[in-house]
């Protein structure tokens, strides 16, 4: 089903809204612990993975409460205040001379946490249909944003200095909410759905949830791993690449562009041919080679090239299976608690790898971040070793009513027993308060005919 006006005008904005303030938060990863010690007073290099990591704390813990609160006050009320924290963290940032201003910037910028609540809007604006695809494309924002802030950063930041970065940051959050007010249409009524947000009496579920267990702690050391990564990498680069700070922006060009185009054909294999846990274990493989030619040639451009290439190549396709795993492993009428928690465990990771990136280099050198990583690389691989294959099936919104319309007879029970004997339909839940049911359905086998008939909407609304 394609898009409709509203549909591509509100997916293209909150896409905007997601690239600026992720431009900002990115920007800081090539640089801040190349220029930091010059610019900021009682620096050390665990206050510097400090800086760079502490704004993934302060969003795994605003990132729920957000996605709640929106319920009762709106969607773009909270976009502007978390858009206008992360702003005033950016000009805290940017006026600081300490370091210890800059972590309070940056941890005032992590508490504008509004992924959660910009997904939802996307939600209430946005077809059953159409939904994924307008995750894919702000997805895909997110990933540009990546690519363009490690290119852009250690030029800019030639330039204008660390505080100027932060001015920009500040400048891209308010761009952002100027994005929000002039492009993003208000919806009408709230999509109140456990699909579009967390429930807080699913969080203890979700997070125990034998399926969601391995995703998580993915996204966990992911950017655990990423983030420790540039808390030493650009001072590797600086100190024996030979080339100018200004330069490191070629080798990011190179091998996150080259990375991207590389792991394509196997993100596309994966999803094909339903080989996603080989392809993952591949994955982690690779990282593993890469984090090793770190640890032992970081010393030699030549192998620090490959490196980088092989941890790209390896970041970009596991950022871009994650978050489809999640939504199709989990449980129905759950995907909004299951993304809450994953997005929680994702930026958590940023924080605490920030932290072990800063102390350990300080303390033991850059070898001894990476050997670290090796060591957690190999436990990730044993998780995901002996974890079951997913099971990848689709989510569907069934209405039991038309949205607005007054309820029909409670068939509960009988309803939700008559759902899961069609053939295709995995699970069920059927929340007659909100008048939908919640499905996972294998689409191969879906008895899409018989689906329709359970509908008192006309059939054509539930396709």
């Amino acid at each position: 089903m394609s898009f409709s006006p509203q549909e591509k005008q509100a997916t293209g904005a909150l896409a905007g809204i997601y690239s600026l303030r992720m431009l900002g938060l990115f920007m800081l990863l090539p640089v801040f612990s190349l220029y930091a010690g010059d610019e900021y007073k009682q620096v050390t290099p665990f206050l510097i993975g400090l800086a760079v990591g502490v704004y993934g704390l302060t969003q795994a813990l605003f990132q729920i409460p957000y996605g709640l609160l929106s319920d009762r006050v709106g969607r773009k009320p909270l976009i502007y205040f978390g858009l206008a924290l992360f702003a005033m963290g950016g000009v805290v940032a940017a006026l600081s001379e300490s370091i210890y201003g800059v972590i309070a910037g940056r941890a005032l910028q992590g508490s504008g946490a509004i992924a959660a609540v910009t997904t939802a809007l996307l939600s209430d604006l946005t077809q059953e249909e159409n939904r994924t695809k307008a995750m894919a494309v702000i997805g895909m924002s997110i990933g540009l944003s990546f690519m363009l802030a490690m290119m852009v950063a250690p030029s800019l930041v030639g330039w204008v200095g660390l505080g100027g970065l932060f001015w920009i940051t500040a400048i891209l959050a308010v761009g952002g909410m100027w994005v929000s007010y002039s492009f993003v249409p208000t919806p009408q009524s709230f999509n109140r759905n456990k699909e579009a947000l967390p429930v807080l009496g699913q969080l203890r579920g979700v997070f125990f949830s034998k399926a969601l267990i391995p995703l998580n702690l993915s996204i966990f050391l992911l950017h655990f791993i990423l983030t420790a990564c540039f808390v030493v990498l650009p001072l590797i680069l600086n100190q024996y690449s030979g080339l100018e700070s200004s330069e490191h922006g070629h080798i990011y060009l190179l091998t996150i562009g080259l990375s991207f185009l590389a792991m394509l054909p196997l993100m596309i294999f994966a999803e094909k041919m339903a080989r996603i846990k080989e392809v993952f274990l591949l994955a982690v493989v690779i990282m593993f080679i890469g984090l090793l030619l770190l640890a032992l040639y970081h010393r030699d451009l030549d192998s620090i090239v490959l490196a980088l290439f092989l941890f790209f190549f390896s970041f970009n396709l596991l950022e871009a299976l994650l978050p489809s795993l999640v939504s199709r492993v989990a449980p129905a009428g759950q995907k909004g608690s299951a993304m809450g928690v994953y997005s929680s465990g994702q930026f958590l990771g940023a924080f605490l790898g920030g932290i072990l990136g800063g102390g350990l280099s300080g303390s033991l050198g850059y070898s001894s971040v990476f050997i670290a990583l090796l060591l957690l690389v190999l436990v990730w691989f044993y998780v995901i070793w002996t974890m079951d294959a997913p099971i990848l099936l689709q989510g569907k919104v069934l209405r039991l009513w038309p949205e607005g319309g007054a309820p029909k007879p409670q068939r509960g029970s009988a309803l939700l027993e008559d759902l899961l004997g069609i053939d295709g339909v995995e699970e069920a839940v059927v929340l007659e308060d909100e008048g939908v049911a919640y499905l996972k359905v294998d689409k191969r086998t879906l008895d899409v005919a018989q689906l329709e008939k359970l509908s008192l909407v006309n059939p054509q609304q539930n396709k």
